[in-house]
């Protein structure tokens, strides 16, 4: 049985908790949040909830700001993450499909 804690997806920390475990303001990550950079689920009540993951971006949000990155340019970073790790899945996928078209495959005669 996996736990939520188990789950780097669950959305499991207030806006409270995050900002005190990363030493921000709440205002940075709702600025984060207004501006598409990391954007987290909401509970019922539609507070923001923040998983593993998320956290994790958030750092990486904070590293690119430190080097003099805009939060546009950080989002369009992750854009690009995220259409490349798309693509490498879909060419893997196309590769398993081709190889095993080739291992189906009688031997050419000589």
């Amino acid at each position: 049985m996996k736990l939520p804690m188990d789950d780097e997806y669950a959305a499991l920390f207030t806006v409270g908790q995050v900002a005190d475990m990363l030493h921000v303001q709440q205002a940075f990550l709702r600025r984060i949040d207004v501006h598409q950079v990391v954007s987290p689920q909401r509970s019922a009540g539609g507070q923001r909830r923040y998983s593993r993951h998320e956290i994790s971006r958030i750092q990486q949000v904070v590293g690119m700001m430190d080097q003099g990155m805009t939060l546009p340019a950080i989002r369009r970073i992750f854009e690009l993450q995220h259409e490349l790790a798309q693509v490498t899945r879909e060419r893997d996928e196309l590769a398993r499909r081709l190889n095993a078209l080739h291992t189906d495959e009688p031997p050419a005669d000589p």
